[in-house]
């Protein structure tokens, strides 16, 4: 990889760019021409996410590709990944639930070779990309949450995850810049108070599942015990769990009538 070059850094640095070394290190480390370089570089410090002009994000160790217009996976969300990993078994049947790229369907289906998993999105966009991602692995289904899902998988889900759209609606302007212009509204607006999209997933989750199945949510810090009531009034028993190193927060729930079938694997 060449050095990143001081004015490089410097033009980054200058954009808002808080971690310009490493950026200016990651563009020069593409094959291209000095002119599409250059056309890289002007896409960055014009505000497009540098994950979509190298066309890959990083994420719980593997590459997940990225096209223009998909909504790029944070590392806050591997927390998602990890605990439902320590939830399933090796043969589980997963849902991934507004996917985007893939990226939590793709370390789930790294991680869980034999399990059966299906990932779904309303993007028609992201869910072109995911079916790169997640490639002979899963399947992938464009439409609004569990509609586009086979009817077989009814009663036979053990996990469910899902990576909703949780900002409310009014704080959207305070978001990034390249977040705000670069990535679509609806992988990030979640209504008035962030969270009607986890209302409809919860209230629609119980006939999925199988005994014991759970389902999993990442939401926002100050919402994690809006949500765990959103998980009440559907009929789930809840758990927030927190990571402070990924800032981030998620509620893991199952139909209370299933709850002492979870009781050998996770306390809730």
């Amino acid at each position: 990889m060449p050095a990143p070059t001081a004015d490089l850094i410097r033009r980054l640095r200058a954009a808002g760019c808080v971690f310009a070394e490493e950026e200016a290190g990651l563009l020069l480390s593409v094959q291209q021409s000095p002119d599409e370089l250059n056309a890289m570089i002007d896409r960055r410090l014009a505000g497009l996410p540098l994950e979509q002009i190298l066309g890959w994000a990083e994420f719980c160790g593997l590459h997940v590709l990225l096209d223009p217009g998909v909504f790029v996976p944070r590392r806050r969300t591997e927390f998602l990944v990890t605990q439902a990993l320590e939830l399933c078994r090796s043969e589980a049947v997963i849902v991934d639930l507004c996917c985007g790229s893939g990226a939590v369907a793709m370390a789930l289906a790294t991680a869980l070779p034999d399990a059966r998993l299906y990932a779904v999105d309303i993007d028609p966009i992201a869910v072109a990309c995911a079916r790169r991602n997640v490639a002979n692995r899963g399947e992938v289904f464009e439409g609004d949450l569990f509609a586009p899902l086979p009817a077989m998988l009814l009663g036979r889900v053990d996990i469910i995850v899902a990576n909703a759209p949780y900002v409310p609606t009014d704080e959207i302007k305070l978001m990034p810049l390249e977040a705000r212009a670069h990535e679509p509204p609806a992988s990030a607006d979640g209504g008035d108070d962030g969270l009607d999209v986890q209302r409809r997933i919860a209230a629609a989750v119980a006939p999925w599942l199988s005994p014991g199945g759970c389902l999993l949510i990442e939401t926002g810090q100050r919402q994690g015990a809006q949500t765990a009531g959103i998980f009440t009034e559907s009929g789930l028993l809840p758990r927030v769990l927190r990571n402070e190193d990924l800032d981030s927060t998620l509620v893991i729930g199952l139909p209370v009538s299933w709850a002492d079938n979870l009781s050998d694997r996770v306390s809730l």
